[in-house]
């Protein structure tokens, strides 16, 4: 699709407020209706207008621009803006696929389960990165890995030979908690003392109009913001306690 109508595209998608998308969701059956539609059809109206490279950068990152926010940052270049890179991969799949492999991975996924089990004493296997298994995956064809939308196509085709595809053909549940509710809710007034502007101009780490640009609009519903303003009041109760 030409990048003008995708602009175009995305422009209309924006135009009614995260609510309203959520609103008309609800005539969707439950069954087909994606959690917290509104913030998604906002999301990928912020994708649409994008290269290869920011689309995966903005799906990975919290605070797209984190020197927006952090007084005299600068983001690290690493995999991300090597330019050489993606000329190596004939998909941007596959691209994709590397970037996690030296970036999404060791940097945030499996240093989470690194850090929750070694809190609780267990040592933590991850049996699919078995240096052979994957070396195995690179070396299918993208169609074994994706085919007609659906993903991991190999990997479920296996386990059709032992579990029945009931179990198998659901929809992804997580298991995250409702931050954004307890922000509305009893979180409120604890969020609102760390994020007043005061408070950040003062101590010299935050630019105080997108964090509160953010924390309003959370406020009204707008938009769900949970996950940027969590980062930024994590730092700001290590702070309360520790400085």
């Amino acid at each position: 699709m030409p990048r003008p109508i995708r602009a175009s595209l995305a422009h209309l998608l924006t135009r009614p407020p995260a609510r309203i998308w959520d609103a008309a969701f609800r005539a969707v059956p439950a069954r087909w209706r994606p959690p917290q539609a509104g913030d998604k059809v906002h999301k990928l109206a912020a994708l649409l207008g994008e290269t290869e490279r920011s689309v995966y950068l903005r799906l990975v990152s919290h605070w797209y621009r984190p020197e927006a926010l952090v007084l005299g940052a600068s983001e690290p270049r690493g995999a991300l803006w090597n330019d050489t890179l993606r000329e190596r991969f004939c998909e941007p799949v596959e691209y994709m696929q590397y970037l996690d492999t030296v970036t999404y991975l060791p940097d945030d996924i499996l240093t989470k389960v690194d850090r929750a089990s070694m809190a609780v004493s267990p040592e933590a296997r991850v049996p699919l990165l078995d240096h052979r298994i994957v070396e195995f995956a690179w070396s299918l064809p993208l169609e074994m890995k994706i085919r007609r939308g659906r993903t991991k196509w190999i990997l479920r085709r296996l386990l059709d030979r032992y579990v029945p595809r009931r179990l198998v053909e659901r929809p992804k549940m997580g298991f995250g908690v409702p931050i954004d509710h307890w922000l509305r809710g009893p979180l409120r007034e604890w969020a609102e003392s760390l994020l007043a502007p005061r408070r950040l101009a003062e101590e010299g780490f935050f630019r105080p109009e997108p964090v509160r640009e953010k924390w309003e609009q959370h406020l009204s519903g707008q938009r769900n913001w949970q996950y940027l303003l969590w980062n930024v009041l994590m730092f700001q109760a290590w702070q309360d306690r520790w400085l």
